[in-house]
């Protein structure tokens, strides 16, 4: 049940802050990435200021400790080399949230707007999330 709670708590602050910054906003975000048009500097402003809270807290207080707060032990990645399914990803991620404005977290956050538009990407998003574990079981069972 604490894990739940934390859970929720977690998503409910950082939907706060997507919204409150900006960041749920696609026309704010198409406007940041407009590196050659019209750029809108103001998110990088956001993230810098995350960058400014959160380094000096993390050296303190998550650096130091020896296993999380709800969790036994940290839970490290095993893989060390960068592997052509994570770089598609990461592409495939980029072409998609350039195009529309919109990525996983704001989507979620945009959900309670009730727009159609925040509907149908959400739905494209979790269809194209299986299907892309469709497709790698395939490829990986070969």
């Amino acid at each position: 049940m604490k894990l739940v709670l934390s859970a929720l708590l977690c998503g409910l602050l950082i939907g706060l802050g997507l919204v409150t910054s900006g960041m749920a906003d696609p026309a704010k975000v198409l406007g940041f990435l407009d590196l050659l048009g019209q750029w809108d500097p103001t998110l990088a402003f956001v993230m810098g200021g995350g960058l400014c809270v959160y380094l000096p807290l993390y050296h303190l207080i998550v650096k130091p400790r020896q296993a999380p707060v709800l969790a036994l032990s940290f839970q490290l990645p095993s893989k060390t080399k960068t592997e052509k399914r994570l770089i598609m990803g990461a592409a495939t991620f980029g072409i998609g949230w350039g195009m529309s404005g919109i990525c996983p977290g704001p989507a979620m956050t945009n959900l309670s707007g009730g727009q159609t538009g925040i509907f149908l990407f959400v739905i494209a998003m979790l269809v194209g999330m299986i299907l892309t574990n469709k497709v790698s079981d395939l490829v990986t069972n070969k």
